[in-house]
């Protein structure tokens, strides 16, 4: 995909909305609450369950548009979907490898967790309310990113899986203001990769206390 230069910017506004519409999924909608996931004990998803919303007048899926259908998608496929929407493809590989660790741990969270919205179930819309999909607009540098990562899992320290909320934050500087609320800054991730950290250690500096573990019976691919 074309890079577009508004892309993890748009996310200072666009995913506010995270904060604010997932909360009221969980307010306002039936939700199937999982029973607490851990490594080990809930297989690694093959398929994840699409909403897709109606586009806005530019074109781009309106994160408050009516849910069309709900598409089942490979998970794998969706989170080499999502990677080049919330990370730019040239950035350093370290920062794309952080970034597709936390896709795809946002990805499995939220398909433990699905919801029920409009008569639609699903476990993630294609919009900023959860991560921009896009049908096979994966790159080669992500997908490298993604296959080098995917037998890992950033996790609780019990094991727990859960989400791993990130936004765009500021360029040019590791964004302290997220280090705190356990949120990563795109922007941020290749700060710190360009300062020479690796994926682990820019995981570590956002998401403090979690742990990265092998997922039992998951290969590169």
């Amino acid at each position: 995909m074309v890079h577009r230069a508004w892309f993890p910017l748009r996310l200072l506004s666009a995913l506010t909305l995270i904060g604010t519409v997932v909360a009221l999924f969980n307010a306002s909608h039936n939700i199937a609450h999982a029973q607490i996931s851990l490594i080990g004990q809930s297989g690694f998803p093959s398929m994840i369950r699409v909403a897709i919303r109606e586009n806005n007048m530019s074109g781009e899926p309106d994160p408050r548009g009516r849910i069309i259908y709900v598409s089942t998608v490979n998970f794998d496929q969706y989170c080499r979907d999502v990677i080049p929407n919330e990370w730019f493809p040239s950035w350093h590989p370290a920062s794309l490898e952080s970034g597709a660790i936390a896709v795809k741990m946002f990805a499995w969270y939220h398909h433990l967790h699905p919801v029920t919205v409009g008569g639609f179930t699903f476990d993630v819309d294609n919009t900023v309310n959860f991560q921009t999909y896009k049908a096979f607009s994966d790159q080669d540098a992500t997908d490298r990113a993604y296959y080098r990562t995917r037998p890992l899992a950033f996790v609780q320290p019990s094991g727990e899986i859960f989400e791993l909320n990130y936004r765009a934050g500021y360029e040019n500087s590791p964004n302290w203001q997220y280090r705190n609320s356990q949120k990563m800054s795109q922007w941020g991730t290749q700060f710190l990769a360009s300062q020479g950290r690796d994926f682990l250690q820019i995981l570590q500096f956002y998401y403090v206390g979690r742990s990265l573990v092998q997922i039992p019976g998951v290969g590169k691919g």
